[in-house]
């Protein structure tokens, strides 16, 4: 098992080298630029110089006036050496600006894993077992709803009825107007508060897929040749579903957790956006459109690094879960 995590982990240093790579030529590449609308400003100003000698200026500073392999080099350099630069569009140093809104996704998003996983897991069981009874219909109809509804339809519909109908939550924000005046216990119950419809929403519209991946293979599982055995044998129902029936189920299952991990971290844009929520999904796609190069190139490496560590995760969980796998490793 060592050696197989070391190979993984020299096999996701390469594969991180050449990730960087085409997303710092994608980002030099984008349509957008912070620059230019910078160097349109300051032309704009009376007695200014011309746009042309702001751009070279600007790109001079900036160092977007070197090839993209030279100024990859240098922004890797960099990246090493712990530098990440200033962001340009929020004025800050960049790591700065991230923890200001990482906090609010990972719990937004840690919170929605932890429900969708004891939602649909259980639920996927029970449809599985219960193949074509009433309780698996009902089951597979509101995970297809789940899967149909848009994000920013269903955020919609939770806040026109508990918010505007029944004035339970608020519709924006992640704070209310009295937060300052509250205690600390208040103002984490006020924040809280704010988080429960977009938490509600980040479930319900990613459960539905979860709990029919766990039907799918569920029934995969119970079809095999030694779950028959094992009920030929007398072994008791409860025990082939949940003993043999049920571990094995767990195998694919673990990619999925292991893939979240990026998930935690990436933010969610429409919900943040939708309920005004100051998270990493908004700010990656405010320093996107704005073309903040130093912003989005951490934001998309780190990225980039937590998506090979998922993987690498879910190798792992594949040989705790099943221990044929450490010797194939």
């Amino acid at each position: 098992m060592r050696k197989f995590i070391i190979k993984r982990l020299l096999i996701s240093v390469g594969i991180m080298f050449f990730v960087s790579l085409i997303i710092y030529t994608l980002i030099r590449c984008l349509p957008a630029s912070y620059v230019e609308t910078m160097a349109m400003q300051l032309a704009t100003a009376p007695g200014s110089k011309p746009y042309e000698e702001w751009i070279a200026q600007l790109n001079a500073s900036y160092g977007l006036d070197q090839p993209i392999l030279v100024g990859y080099v240098h922004w890797l350099g960099d990246f090493f050496r712990g530098d990440f630069g200033d962001s340009w569009k929020f004025t800050v140093p960049v790591v700065e600006e991230f923890k200001s809104v990482i906090g609010v996704s990972f719990v937004m998003g840690a919170i929605s894993l932890v429900l969708q996983l004891i939602i649909a897991i259980p639920l996927g069981v029970v449809a599985a077992t219960k193949q074509y009874s009433k309780s698996d219909y009902a089951i597979s109809a509101g995970a297809l709803v789940g899967i149909s509804l848009p994000t920013f339809f269903f955020a919609t519909i939770l806040k026109l009825i508990f918010a505007v109908k029944l004035g339970w939550f608020d519709t924006h924000g992640l704070v209310g107007r009295t937060y300052a005046q509250l205690d600390a216990m208040g103002q984490l119950m006020d924040k809280s508060k704010h988080l429960v419809l977009p938490i509600a929403t980040l479930t319900i519209v990613s459960v539905g897929s979860l709990m029919r991946y766990t039907r799918t293979n569920m029934l995969e599982v119970l079809n095999a040749d030694y779950i028959r055995t094992a009920r030929a044998k007398g072994v008791s129902e409860s025990k082939v579903i949940y003993h043999h029936a049920f571990r094995n189920t767990l195998i694919p299952l673990v990619t999925i957790v292991g893939g979240s991990l990026p998930g935690l971290f990436s933010g969610a844009l429409i919900t943040e956006t939708l309920f005004s929520i100051p998270g990493i999904g908004w700010a990656s796609y405010t320093a996107m459109t704005a073309g903040d190069i130093p912003f989005s190139m951490f934001y998309l490496t780190f990225i980039a690094i937590l998506t090979l560590l998922g993987n690498l995760i879910s190798d792992i969980l594949y040989a705790v879960v099943d221990p044929r796998v450490r010797i194939a490793s």
